[in-house]
């Protein structure tokens, strides 16, 4: 009877630990920091697919989406900061509830349009300057086996895939990466969007590839974002990999580890 008490008694134990650690996992996550692997190619060549990366909740303060599965019981913000023209920012798709990263470009009350492949912000163009061309190997990627966009294609398997690469300065001095496929592609001439007060105006630096801000919700894109479906700042990649397992070591990009997102 007394080794079947203890041993009882160790099950709870072990139950107890588990528990206690999902529920300070838990907290650390709502609190502090998400982590988020990268899916898809519409943030290259700032983002590439399997980079793995902790999104800092603590910017921008706390709302409902904050907690997972979007279970925080309140509405607004609290705690809140502002975030900064230039922020790459996960935030909760206001159609379709999954998490989206993008590249915020416009605050509330700016005009936003694109011509010809390039941002305007309030009436003024935002300086493009030629960056040389982005190379990668036309091959499956990531866990969900995409085939990357070519400005060069059609591309063979195993071919070389390319894209020019602008640097991108917008105001304030800030910059970063922006990657051509199609000359006047369907989201490099818009009309005029007005960001409404209490909502951001989010892009994808490869601009191309990439759904969002330009496409409005009732085709089910993102349009524009309210406050309180942004859920944190991503500063840094801490790990990355270009296989479809994170566990092909072959596939780290050891160069990319611990790499500040500009």
């Amino acid at each position: 009877m007394a080794s079947k008490a203890k041993s009882e008694g160790g099950i709870l134990e072990t139950i107890k630990t588990i528990v206690y650690a999902l529920l300070i996992a838990g907290v650390f996550r709502t609190l502090f920091f998400q982590p988020f692997w990268i899916p898809s190619g519409s943030m290259k060549d700032t983002l590439l697919i399997g980079d793995f990366l902790f999104v800092n909740k603590m910017a921008y303060g706390y709302s409902q989406y904050s907690c997972p599965f979007g279970i925080c019981p309140f509405s607004g913000r609290i705690l809140g900061s502002e975030p900064e023209r230039g922020d790459v920012v996960v935030f909760r798709h206001p159609v379709n509830g999954s998490d989206f990263i993008k590249r915020l470009i416009g605050l509330p009350g700016d005009t936003v349009q694109m011509r010809n492949g390039v941002l305007y912000l309030n009436g003024q163009e935002v300086p493009q300057a030629p960056a040389g061309t982005f190379e990668e190997t036309y091959e499956q990627q990531g866990p969900m086996g995409n085939l990357p966009r070519c400005e060069n294609g059609p591309v063979g398997e195993g071919g070389i895939c390319t894209k020019s690469r602008f640097t991108e300065t917008l105001p304030g001095g800030r910059t970063h990466d922006v990657l051509n496929i199609d000359t006047n592609g369907f989201g490099d001439n818009t009309d005029v969007f007005t960001v409404p007060a209490g909502h951001y105006f989010f892009m994808g630096d490869n601009r191309d590839n990439s759904q969002d801000s330009r496409y409005g919700q009732a085709v089910n894109g993102v349009g524009f974002v309210p406050a309180e479906n942004l859920i944190g700042r991503a500063d840094r990649i801490m790990f990355s990999s270009a296989g479809r397992s994170m566990l092909y070591f072959w596939t780290w990009r050891a160069d990319r580890f611990f790499k500040a997102i500009e």
